[in-house]
Order: structure tokens, then C-alpha cells, then sequence
């Protein structure tokens, strides 16, 4: 079924000159709408590739300061793409129900990297024993700390504070959920240009306009272009990295470009195991310690924060209603599930929703629920046979970052388009999405920058969990945003109607009550059998 046509809403504000539009235009496939299952297992795979790459980069970053080698990196990864896969499914099931992929979370480095620092080297015999006993700590702490997400989720917590919500709020968090992630875009390009560059340019090239050249000729080249055009330019590029490395152009370069450029650099093909089943506590059992639990709640938190602004961007690129309340309440309930099953089977970070796979919806104009809950069985597949993931988790890590470019630059500009439901000519919105932008871009880059001089975070007390609290929540940039902007918008006095704000379009979708909601929202969010009739409604 294709996605219904979009529907006009009230005119918003003095500022309103043509009603806005509630999907955007061109959108192939919405939420319940599914292409064949040729187009879904080639998409599906597309979108396993693209969250692979941030998974890599953040194994990376943690496994190497946790005393790991490229050994255990491997086996990291799979337990990554092992509980991505489930807490997709979980999510596109019995969740938000948006097409939307959930990924282990940078916001875990800091806690993580906190907890390694605290043990000391000297303490065991080698690296890897150290590694194993940051491991059972992380795993104990991040089960501890997953409760604050049920309790916030489902007791609906969460969901009241999202009938907060308006454009004027989404905006600047939307943009800031795409901006943030600025480090994984073109700064890790740069780090091996002659590969990331040429990647970038051909990607907006083959996608944008060799379609166009080709339209006159035959409807079927461009639809191929269009939609697969990321999976031919990752084969050529990574083609062309592979032929210099065996020609040498590497073999007398730096190490940290050896480290990016090569094929053969990242030694998780002689590493990883051929078949391995995740299992409970395969790392030994989990070690509680107060401290890195309270530390470990800042990241949860975090993952929250920064999934709620990302579900609003998929809805929007999937052609869904803006998510209500109860629906994102229970989203961050399971999302605590979900990061409860991810410390037993021995992920060392949580997870939140990918960003580069929601601008995918919007690259690819595919926004079923079909393709994403297909491509969790391209991660659960390639987390057991390891080795043919590890093939995949080979190709240099520039190269998926030029797709970054792309993709987040979607997801941020997703975020502009919430401003249309809203007053523009508004000083009042001008000022609340101006200061929140700004500090949510600022802030963390603040935070980041000191942490990269110092070695720690700006806040430095005795009580360490509070440190990690502090140096994770705002080195968050979503988090920044959401916080800014909310306590701007709820608390400085709207001159005029509710529609200056966005509230008479916003309403109808973020609040469940009889004769006030929209009917559309159940056609979007309602599950696939009748939970109904055995959890009580408040809940979902």
C-alpha cells in the first residue's frame, strides 16, 4: 500500500502563509507500506552496513582504553550487532513502532572510559585480564543503571513530559541530533582523504545526479540509482582501497594512516571467531559497584533524550503521525529492557536510535517497518558467523563516515522542517530555537574540547558518579537542546495563540484523549496483535 497523501493542517501563526505539509513529498513507502522482498533484502542490508560503521568506530574507541586487543574489538563487535538486532525487533514490535534501528551509543564512552581509568594495570597479570574485569564491571553497572529507564518509561513518566512537546521544541533538538555527531563525518574523512573524499563526492554524485541524466532514457535506471546507489559506491570506493593497499601505496605511510587506509589494517578477519552464539555473561559475572552504576545512569539518561528527538525525525522521514506521549514513554521503558539484556549478554554500552539509519529513510525514500525489522536478521547473523561479519567490519572507516555526511545532514535538516507548523515571523521562536541550537552545539563542544586537553571532563568533585553524571549529559548535544529549549518554551509567555507555538497541530498527536486525539495515531502506533486486552492502557 502506498502512503496516504498528505494532509493539509490549519495555517499556523501571523506567520503562516501556505498550510504546512504533514509528510514530505515523494516519500516511495511509509511505515506500513512494504516494497517487494527483493527491494527489502537489498535495503535491509544497506541499513546493516550503515549502522555497522558507528558500531566499529565506537568498539574502536572503548575496547582499546578497556585493555582489549583486536581479539576481544571483534567479539565486542558482535555482541553489538547481536543486541542491536533484538532491540530493533523489540522497538519495530512492541515499541515506538517506527521504522527505526537502535545502536550501541557513543553517549556510553564516558562512563565507560571513567570506569577503566579507575583500575589500576598493575593490579593483574596482563591486559586481556584486565580487560575481562572491566568488562564484568561495565556489564554490572550498565544492568543497574538500565532501571532508571523502565521507571521513567513505564510509569509514564516520560510520556507526560513529552506532552510538553511543540515544533518549537523539536527544531532545534532534531537539527542538534544530526549536527551533533559532526565528529564522525567529515573530521574522520580527513583522516584518510584520498579515500574519504572521493566516496563523498561520488555518493552525491551516482544518488543526485546521474538519476536526472538518465530519467529521459528509462524510469527503471533512475529508480536504481536513487535507491541503491550507496551499496555501488561503498563497493567501488572500498574496490579502489583495496587495490591500494596491495600496491603498496601504505607501506611506508604512518601508522594512524595505516591504521585508516588500509584493507588489511583492522585484523578483525584473523581475529574474530568463525561461529559464536552470544550468551549470558560470556564474559564472567557482572561486577555492582554503587559509583559506576550512578555514572552509568548519565548515559542512560542520555540514550532517552537523544532517541526521543531521533523517533520524532523518523516519523516525520517515515511518514507517521509525530509519536505521542504513551508511545515514547513505553519506547524508553524497553529501551531500559533492552539495555538490561545488553549488560547480561556482555555489550559494554547501551543503545539509543541510529541516526545515520533514520536519514536512510529519508536518502533511500523508504520508510517501512518491514525493511528495518528484515535487517535485524543481517545483524543477528553476522554477529554469530563472525568472520563474514568481520569481512563487512574490514572496510575503512572512511568510508562509511562520507556516508555519515550525508545521512546526518538529512536527519539535522528534518529538524528545520518542524519550524513550518509553527509561527516563523515569531521573535519569541526565533530566540527559544536560536539559544537552544546554539548551546546544543556549544556546550557539548565545550565539554569534548576539555576532555580531549585534560584527559577528563570539566567537572572534577569527590564523588566521581557525579562527575561522569555531569561530563555525559552535557557533552550530549540532543540532551542540551531538549533541556534548553523545553524549560524556554514552557515557561516564557506565548503573546498570542496556541498555533504561534505549533500546539494546535502538535496536540492532536502527542496526547491520548477521547475526541482530541488523532485517529491516524492508532494506524501508526497500535500493535500487531491486541496487547490491549492483556497490559493495562496506561502503560502503552
Amino acid at each position: 500500500m502506498m502512503p496516504m497523501p498528505p494532509m493539509m493542517a490549519p495555517a499556523v501563526g501571523a506567520g503562516a502563509v501556505h498550510p504546512p505539509h504533514e509528510q514530505f513529498h515523494h516519500l516511495a513507502y511509509c511505515v506500513h507500506s512494504n516494497p517487494s522482498w527483493v527491494q527489502v533484502a537489498a535495503l535491509a542490508f544497506l541499513h546493516y552496513l550503515v549502522m555497522l560503521g558507528s558500531t566499529v568506530m565506537l568498539a574502536s574507541i572503548i575496547v582499546p582504553q578497556m585493555g582489549g586487543n583486536a581479539g576481544d574489538k571483534a567479539r565486542v563487535i558482535q555482541s553489538f550487532l547481536f543486541m542491536s538486532g533484538i532491540n530493533t525487533l523489540l522497538q519495530t514490535l512492541i515499541g515506538t513502532r517506527l521504522p527505526t534501528v537502535m545502536n550501541a551509543s557513543f553517549a556510553f564512552v564516558v562512563p565507560v572510559l571513567s570506569i577503566a581509568r579507575g583500575i589500576n594495570p598493575n593490579d593483574f597479570a596482563n591486559n586481556h585480564e584486565r580487560f575481562i574485569h572491566t568488562m564484568r564491571t561495565t556489564q554490572g553497572a550498565l544492568i543497574v543503571a538500565s532501571i532508571l529507564n523502565m521507571i521513567l518509561g513505564f510509569s509514564t513518566i516520560w510520556g507526560a513530559y513529552a506532552k510538553k512537546f511543540s515544533p518549537v521544541i523539536m527544531t532545534p533538538v532534531v537539527c542538534v541530533v544530526g549536527l551533533g555527531l559532526f565528529e564522525i563525518g567529515f573530521p574522520q574523512v580527513g583522516k584518510c582523504v584520498e579515500i574519504g573524499l572521493p566516496m563523498l563526492i561520488l555518493a552525491v554524485i551516482v544518488q543526485q545526479y546521474v538519476p536526472r541524466y538518465f530519467s529521459h532514457i528509462h524510469e527503471r535506471i533512475t529508480f536504481l540509482f536513487e535507491r541503491y546507489s550507496l551499496l555501488l559506491c561503498i563497493g567501488i570506493v572500498w574496490a579502489f582501497a583495496a587495490i591500494l593497499t596491495a600496491a603498496g601505496a601504505y607501506n611506508h605511510a604512518s601508522p594512524k594512516t595505516q591504521l585508516h587506509c588500509r584493507t588489511d589494517k583492522s585484523f578483525l578477519m584473523s581475529s574474530a571467531p568463525w561461529i559464536k552464539i552470544p550468551y549470558p555473561f560470556h564474559w564472567g559475572t557482572p561486577i555492582f559497584t554503587a559509583g559506576h552504576s550512578f555514572g552509568m545512569m548519565g548515559a542512560v539518561l542520555v540514550a532517552a533524550f537523544e532517541s526521543t528527538g531521533a523517533h520524532f525525525a523518523t516519523a516525520r522521514l517515515a511518514g507517521a503521525t509525530p509519536p505521542p506521549g504513551h508511545v515514547l514513554s513505553r519506547s524508553v521503558g524497553l529501551q531500559g529492557i533492552g539495555m538490561f539484556l545488553e549488560g547480561i549478554f556482555g555489550a559494554p554500552a547501551g543503545s539509543s536510535a541510529s541516526v545515520e539509519n533514520i536519514g536512510l529513510l529519508g536518502l533511500t525514500k523508504v520508510g517501512s517497518r518491514r525493511v528495518v525489522q528484515i535487517s535485524t536478521g543481517f545483524m543477528i547473523f553476522f554477529s554469530i558467523f563472525g568472520k563474514f561479519g568481520a569481512f563487512f567490519a574490514s572496510i575503512p572507516l572512511p568510508i562509511f563516515a562520507a556516508i555519515y555526511c550525508i545521512l546526518f545532514g538529512i536527519v539535522a535538516a528534518v529538524g528545520v522542517s518542524f519550524m513550518q507548523f509553527a509561527n516563523k515571523n515569531s521573535m519569541r521562536n526565533i530566540y527559544i530555537i536560536g539559544v537552544s541550537l546554539f548551546l546544543g552545539i556549544s556546550v557539548p563542544q565545550y565539554f569534548n574540547e576539555y576532555t580531549s586537553s585534560a584527559g577528563r571532563g570539566p567537572a572534577r568533585t569527590n564523588a566521581g558518579w557525579f562527575n561522569d553524571i555531569i561530563n555525559t549529559v552535557f557533552a550530549s548535544g540532543p540532551t542540551v537542546a531538549l533541556i534548553v529549549a523545553s524549560v524556554l518554551d514552557n515557561t516564557l509567555e506565548a503573546k498570542g495563540y496556541e498555533s504561534d507555538r505549533g500546539l494546535s497541530w502538535f496536540m492532536p498527536f502527542l496526547r491520548r484523549r477521547k475526541g482530541y486525539s488523532d485517529p491516524r495515531n492508532e494506524e501508526f502506533y497500535s500493535f500487531p496483535i491486541r496487547v490491549h486486552d492483556f497490559v493495562p492502557s496506561r502503560f502503552l
